[in-house]
């Protein structure tokens, strides 16, 4: 199996393939052929359905740069690399049908992204980024049973998430969690705390990490010009990539977020749904003045 699998990826390097099937291997680990010396460069669809994966590799995008297509349904992966967002070129991203707990803020980043098959899993939150893409259409999401919140930016888009939304002991997770009237939700493990319309002052940290974004990224244009010794490496690494944007403004959030929640069921789209989920739409804001001005229809 080894040998004919080498063959397999040999062969498309060798004739520059731009589709690769390796479904139904019984594949535990990423082949490493696959990352060997400059990658597959001319590869666009990879097929690795049906396998035993519960990862990929950090360096992903640097072997398999021109990746439009990626199809990884049925396996067993927990972990999605923060290198994945560098697959710049990457339409569809097929994760349905795994073990996923978390889905990285990165996902929510590309550029490209079409379709977002992440249906039966075991999602709790999205990033709160994702759908800020005009070019994301297609998101699938169906059969997350502890899935509440769905990111305001998803609001009409063709969305999937029947047998979502069933009740769950808020005791039983550590991440936090917003209420509104009877709906709960969970937000990001990133969210540090959560504003309401009566905080009209932002935490100290959030303001200066605010005022430090706005000012490199005003002024220098890099952020690479912060070096670990003007500040903590847990503090540059969250500059470079802010939990989300606010859903109003589009302003950087970092440790704080004031949320709001809009049941799908009292939307235009739950006619779409056929009252088979009950999650509700969060809107992410900045401010308690984005808070009271978001309006999801509008």
């Amino acid at each position: 199996m080894a040998s004919e699998l080498c063959k397999t990826i040999s062969v498309a390097r060798l004739e520059k393939h731009k589709n690769l099937f390796l479904n139904y291997r019984n594949l535990h680990h990423f082949p490493l052929e696959l990352l060997k010396d400059e990658g597959l460069q001319y590869l666009e669809r990879l097929y690795m359905k049906r396998n035993s994966l519960t990862t990929l590799p950090e360096n992903l995008a640097q072997k398999l740069p021109n990746l439009v297509e990626l199809y990884l349904h049925s396996n067993n992966i927990v972990v999605v690399p923060e290198a994945i967002g560098s697959l710049v070129k990457l339409q569809c991203l097929d994760l349905s049908d795994n073990a996923l707990e978390i889905v990285c803020p990165e996902i929510g980043r590309l550029r490209a992204l079409r379709h977002l098959r992440l249906a039966n899993n075991q999602l709790q939150f999205l990033p709160p980024d994702l759908g800020r893409s005009r070019e994301l259409q297609y998101v699938y999401v169906d059969n997350n049973i502890h899935l509440k919140g769905l990111p305001s930016y998803l609001y009409n888009k063709v969305i999937g998430c029947s047998g979502c939304g069933a009740p769950i002991q808020v005791s039983e997770v550590k991440l936090l969690s917003f209420s509104s009237g009877q709906l709960t939700v969970f937000l990001p493990a990133e969210v540090k705390a959560i504003g309401t319309e009566n905080d009209h002052v932002l935490p100290l940290q959030e303001l200066a990490m605010r005022r430090l974004h706005h000012t490199y990224h005003s002024f220098l244009k890099d952020l690479n010009f912060l070096s670990p010794v003007s500040l903590p490496r847990s503090l540059l690494e969250l500059l470079h990539c802010p939990l989300g944007h606010c859903h109003r403004c589009s302003e950087p959030m970092f440790t704080i977020v004031y949320p709001k929640l809009f049941p799908l069921r009292e939307t235009p789209m739950a006619g779409l749904h056929q009252g088979r989920t009950a999650v509700s739409f969060v809107a992410y804001c900045c401010s308690t003045q984005c808070l009271q001005t978001f309006d999801l229809l509008s």
